[in-house]
């Protein structure tokens, strides 16, 4: 079903599905028993634009360790379980916003409504996350291997379970490595499920690849009318999880605000060192609360004209660049100064 059509369900104060603007979720990668260490990480993906945050539940200690978290965060608190249906107990006990299982992992029926129970009592939902590595045999045999059938098949069967023991209050996650193969799940699932669904590529890799990987399923799934919420799985800091999100939604038209950098890709007439003036200008506008275009481009010949688009930009020169707006050129500065002087322009647009 697409986004404008789902459940509303909400996770803490924050309402998914039914049309709400799409959340951008990410997952700590400290040991959320280190209270302390969590907190830290969880209030640097406030700052970058993380909207709902998933912690690893493996332990009791993990479980116990929510209550703490959970007073000194600002964004909802999702506990991720696997195996063991104590521990998703305690972590609704002590306070999380919502749980992600796999109800074939957690064991006998007789588990699974201890934990649907518990949701039930504390009125959280359930995301029912099934992932293409971990499907059942009996769906590979059938299907002649992992295939998109299949995981839509399991989850929409952990889905029933839940739904047989009095309970609806559930976001579906079903996840693969293989993007187009998640792509087509995804299609798949929604034609036939109305709950908000939390899209994503698992395991897509490292900065560069995971990225990558993301912005083509995620992109497609997204324009498709498809997702809920997301997260772009990376292997590495989970700040960059929230970068590339937000830059996916804004690219696609979903989401406004934050200032995009665009630059131009160097040739041979570039006289400064531009690669190094985009990255550093790409850093400088994370916190400034615009929703405009900024240009970065390599020479003083065609960057104006390039420019055009942009509300602002700058172009480099020999040992000098350009401040423009709109295409016109407003001032020459010294190479040295032109950070200082976008920034400074920036920091008093509209005064």
């Amino acid at each position: 079903m697409k986004r404008d059509k789902t459940k509303v369900i909400y996770i803490g104060d924050r309402a998914v599905g039914g049309g709400n603007p799409i959340a951008i979720q990410s997952m700590t990668n400290t040991r959320t028993e280190d209270a302390e260490a969590t907190i830290a990480q969880i209030l640097k993906l406030e700052k970058a634009g993380c909207e709902i945050v998933r912690c690893a539940v493996p332990t009791m200690e993990a479980a116990q360790s929510l209550r703490e978290i959970k007073k000194r965060i600002h964004i909802p608190l999702v506990a991720d379980i696997h195996f063991d249906y104590r521990l998703a107990i305690a972590a609704i006990e002590n306070g999380a916003d919502k749980i992600r299982i796999n109800p074939g992992n957690i064991g006998d029926i007789s588990r699974v409504k201890a934990v649907v129970d518990k949701a039930k009592e504390h009125n959280i939902p359930i995301r029912v996350g099934v992932n293409s590595g971990s499907l059942e045999k009996n769906l590979v045999e059938k299907y002649g291997g992992v295939t998109a059938e299949g995981i839509v098949e399991s989850a929409l069967d952990k889905v029933r379970i839940i739904e047989e023991l009095g309970y609806d209050n559930l976001v579906v996650s079903i996840k693969s490595s293989d993007v187009l193969m998640c792509v087509k799940a995804h299609q798949m699932i929604s034609e036939k499920c109305s709950y908000p669904l939390h899209v994503g590529i698992t395991e897509s890799g490292t900065l560069l690849s995971g990225n990558i990987k993301s912005a083509v399923g995620l992109g497609i799934m997204l324009y498709d009318g498809i997702g809920d919420t997301i997260r772009v799985s990376l292997t590495g800091d989970p700040v960059e999880e929230i970068k590339s999100a937000k830059l996916i939604l804004r690219t696609l038209g979903l989401r406004k605000g934050g200032i995009e950098v665009v630059s131009c890709p160097t040739c041979g007439r570039t006289k400064i060192d531009l690669i190094g003036l985009a990255e550093k200008v790409e850093e400088m506008v994370q916190d400034i609360p615009l929703d405009i275009k900024v240009a970065v481009m390599g020479c003083v010949v065609n960057g104006p004209g390039e420019a055009k688009e942009a509300d602002i930009g700058i172009a480099g020169g020999i040992g000098e660049g350009l401040l423009i707006k709109k295409g016109e050129i407003i001032k020459k500065v010294k190479e040295g100064e032109l950070l200082d002087t976008l920034r400074e322009e920036l920091m008093n647009w509209g005064k």
